[in-house]
Order: structure tokens, then C-alpha cells, then sequence
């Protein structure tokens, strides 16, 4: 599969993850439990998405070792960022009326997707398609 291509479908498989794992599969539970270190909801989240990120290395052809080290990188990632927006989002009090809400929720989507072309960048060079 050619770079762009492989690049290209593993993008839009993150994407439709991050989806699904962000704002379908998120119960009550999980949502209270991100900034809670005691709690499982952030750990259980996190975990959904590493998990959800299978199919893109499978795509990228990594092997297990490849797959484990980046499912476990991710998985710390996802949880620093949802753990640290969680905190800040205790601390502003603002509600999705206020500048700030919407601040540091796309400062949150926007740490994820930087994740997303890290994981990418990273899997390609693993395999070798990425030169």
C-alpha cells in the first residue's frame, strides 16, 4: 500500500475511534471517573481507545511488539490528556456557555490529534513505508 493511502486510511480509522470511544461509549461513570486517579473511568477510556487503535497498526502491518508499545504509549497519552483537562475543567467552572469551556475542550481534541499523527508517523517508520 502506498504511504499516502496507508497514511489516509489509518487517519480516517483514528478518526472514526476517537469518535466513538469520545462521545458514544462514554458513560456517566466513565466521564466523572477521567479526573480521578482512584476511580476507573479514566483508566477504562483510555483503554477503549488503545484498544480501538488495533485495526489502524494491523492496517500499518506491526507486528505484536509494535502493537503492544504503541497501544501502552497511547494509552498513558489519552489518559494525561483526559486527566489533565479534567482538572482544568474542575478548576474553571466553566460550562459550554463560556469561552473557556470550548477552549479546553478543542485544546483536548487537538492534544489527541497531534497524538493520532504521532501514532502514524511512528507506525510508518516501524514498518519502513514511511521512508
Amino acid at each position: 500500500m502506498q504511504v499516502l493511502t496507508l497514511t489516509t486510511v489509518m487517519l480516517v480509522w483514528f478518526q472514526a475511534k476517537h469518535f466513538i470511544a469520545d462521545y458514544l461509549l462514554q458513560p456517566h461513570w466513565v466521564l466523572t471517573g477521567k479526573g480521578d486517579m482512584r476511580k476507573s473511568g479514566g483508566y477504562v477510556h483510555a483503554g477503549v481507545h488503545a484498544l480501538g487503535s488495533i485495526p489502524a497498526y494491523l492496517i500499518a502491518g506491526l507486528g505484536t511488539t509494535g502493537i503492544c508499545s504503541l497501544m501502552l504509549a497511547e494509552f498513558v497519552i489519552h489518559y494525561i490528556i483526559d486527566y489533565s483537562k479534567a482538572g482544568m475543567s474542575s478548576r474553571s467552572h466553566a460550562g459550554p456557555d463560556k469561552a473557556a469551556y470550548w477552549a479546553m475542550h478543542g485544546a483536548d481534541q487537538f492534544a489527541h490529534q497531534l497524538t493520532y499523527a504521532a501514532l502514524i508517523y511512528v507506525s510508518l517508520r516501524l514498518t519502513g513505508a514511511g521512508g
